[in-house]
């Protein structure tokens, strides 16, 4: 079988003041279907602008990067757009909720993008918000719920399209060691099935037993790709 994405010799530059800074410098990376992949290794090394190039957010400068096949880069703007709101879902270290919306609002937001209709699609929201502990909250705003309960709004935002790719930029930052926990135990068993794939970057050592292999990066490159089973 074909892996759910497949990066090579991916190269990635910003330019800082006139100055080239190298983020990604030749990554290659294959990620299976139904496996849970973390990339971990220091600030700056280039985790999140690798995740952001899985997920096309970021075009890289060199290199080819396919998910379920597809080159993100070749595609049309329009095209991209589709696929990734067909097929991807992004929780992002800041949260990224919209202030003027509530919990169920935010996390109705991709169901939308999909033509659902409003009602249903905030129907769903509150049902996988009662998943990540929030049902309650489902009116709040989000100037009105904690760092902890901002990301599982996120969280729960990501999951409720059922993505085939689902990306994660430190999802436990925010939460304590019991509800970090809870809440990869929640992504692993939402997000993964045998059709699915779920790729998160973290810090958090509590939390790499949930992983199938861990990427150790360093300086832009794939140092070591482990399995933890």
């Amino acid at each position: 079988m074909n892996p759910a994405v497949r990066c090579q010799n991916v190269v990635k530059t910003y330019d800082t003041g006139g100055q080239k800074v190298t983020a990604l410098n030749g990554i290659n990376l294959d990620i299976a279907m139904g496996e849970l992949m973390m990339l971990v290794g220091p600030s700056g090394c280039g985790k999140t602008t690798l995740i952001s190039v899985i997920a096309g957010i970021l075009d890289q400068d060199d290199g080819s990067c396919e998910v379920f096949g597809e080159d993100l880069l070749n595609m049309r703007s329009r095209d991209k757009l589709n696929f990734r709101a067909r097929n991807i879902g992004f929780v992002f270290q800041a949260f990224n909720l919209l202030p003027s919306l509530n919990a169920a609002e935010n996390v109705s937001v991709p169901l939308i993008i999909n033509g659902m209709k409003r009602i249903e699609a905030e129907r769903k929201a509150i049902t996988i918000l009662e998943h990540v502990g929030l049902g309650e909250r489902w009116q709040s705003l989000p100037s009105q719920l904690s760092g902890g309960q901002q990301q599982r709004v996120a969280i729960a935002r990501a999951l409720v399209h059922s993505p085939r790719l689902i990306v994660c930029d430190e999802p436990t930052s925010a939460l304590d060691h019991e509800t970090g926990r809870n809440v990869m135990a929640l992504l692993k068993d939402v997000a993964l099935h045998k059709d699915r794939t779920l790729v998160i970057v973290t810090h958090d050592a509590r939390i790499f037993d949930f992983a199938d292999r861990i990427a150790e990066m360093d300086d832009g490159h794939i140092i070591k790709v482990k399995s933890t089973k």
